[in-house]
């Protein structure tokens, strides 16, 4: 791939219309091109097609990462280039959370060093992908202390963790495109000869699921966490692919899910990169346009369009609210859906 992840995302043209019913715009806060497509009727089980969209932040680089921290009632997003993570509250809204996210100091070689994919861990913890230190990171959110969870596989440096999901016995899965490198797969410092998908255990030990993806990016696990949904976020092989796993996370199953080629129309916005699931196994997957809401079976049900490339979602508040990094801002809509936390 010729270009960067970002450049990709960022560029197109007018978005692919889809005949059904659409949601109203919002006209005010520069959010005149956002509104819901509705592709099946279905959509309204998860979400309004009239829901209004709020934004809470902008002015970013490249809005990432989000997470939402039930104790503290805040929102914790990245922007990537820039080496700078936010909080956002309703009583305080954005503010500043970690500068810099990433690396401290950035080295030759690096395009990208700050922090891109966050989980909130409970327990005054945040899980950090860092790019510019190649590793999963925890950060103790009281004392500021980091601490290295892992930042290499079979004695080689990861390329930039970029996303991650926490499942409920502490074991972490994780994606390792080369974002954060110059030049990407051609940089001098790649080290892993896959751009990999990985599982770090409890007990500190490794494994890689998958080494035959070119970029996986988001990442995300069913409510009853025997399915792993990994986007790739490759224009020429846009998708999210679903993987079944059985006793210590072996692989019993591997499909294309959802194939967003066909939405890669009339310079459609983005490519597929963050998700997250619903308590009902719907699936919030960010790609051309925006936000599609997808049924469990992996049926496009309708599009969240935010006007512009998206990067990413999560579920806060009362669990029922979806965040979005969009670009260079931070919007949030209600839906009819929860996240998994909140069941």
């Amino acid at each position: 791939m010729g270009i960067s992840r970002r450049e990709a995302l960022l560029t197109g043209g007018a978005l692919f219309a889809f005949s059904g019913c659409v949601g109203r715009s919002n006209d005010s806060q520069g959010l005149a091109d956002s509104h819901i497509e509705v592709f099946e009727p279905e959509l309204a089980d998860f979400i309004d097609p009239n829901a209004r969209f709020e934004e809470l932040g902008a002015g970013y680089t490249w809005a990432e990462g989000p997470t939402w921290d039930r104790a503290r009632e805040a929102l914790y997003f990245t922007d990537v280039p820039a080496n700078k993570a936010y909080r956002w509250t309703a009583s305080d809204g954005v503010d500043v959370f970690l500068d810099p996210s990433g690396a401290p100091v950035i080295e030759p070689g690096f395009r990208e060093a700050g922090a891109n994919g966050l989980w909130y861990a409970g327990d005054d913890k945040v899980i950090i992908c860092n790019h510019g230190t190649r590793s999963l990171q925890q950060l103790n959110i009281g004392t500021g202390k980091r601490t290295t969870l892992i930042d290499q596989f079979d004695g080689k440096a990861f390329n930039s963790p970029n996303d991650l999901v926490l499942g409920s016995n502490g074991s972490i899965f994780f994606t390792d495109p080369p974002y954060g490198l110059e030049g990407l797969d051609r940089s001098p410092l790649k080290q892993q000869a896959a751009n990999g998908v990985y599982l770090l255990r409890p007990d500190g030990g490794v494994r890689q699921l998958l080494s035959d993806m070119t970029y996986p990016n988001g990442i995300a696990l069913s409510p009853d966490e025997t399915r792993l949904y990994i986007s790739q976020s490759d224009p020429d092989a846009a998708y999210i692919r679903e993987i079944t796993l059985g006793g210590d996370s072996e692989i019993l199953a591997d499909r294309v899910l959802f194939d967003a080629k066909p939405y890669q129309k009339d310079g459609a916005l983005g490519l597929p990169d963050g998700l997250v699931v619903s308590s009902r196994g719907a699936i919030f997957a960010t790609g051309p346009g925006g936000v599609f809401v997808l049924a469990p079976d992996g049926k496009p049900l309708g599009r969240i369009n935010t006007g512009r490339a998206t990067a990413n979602c999560a579920f806060g508040e009362d669990g029922s609210v979806l965040f979005m990094t969009a670009h260079d801002r931070l919007l949030k809509i209600e839906t009819r859906s929860r996240g998994p936390q909140w069941a």
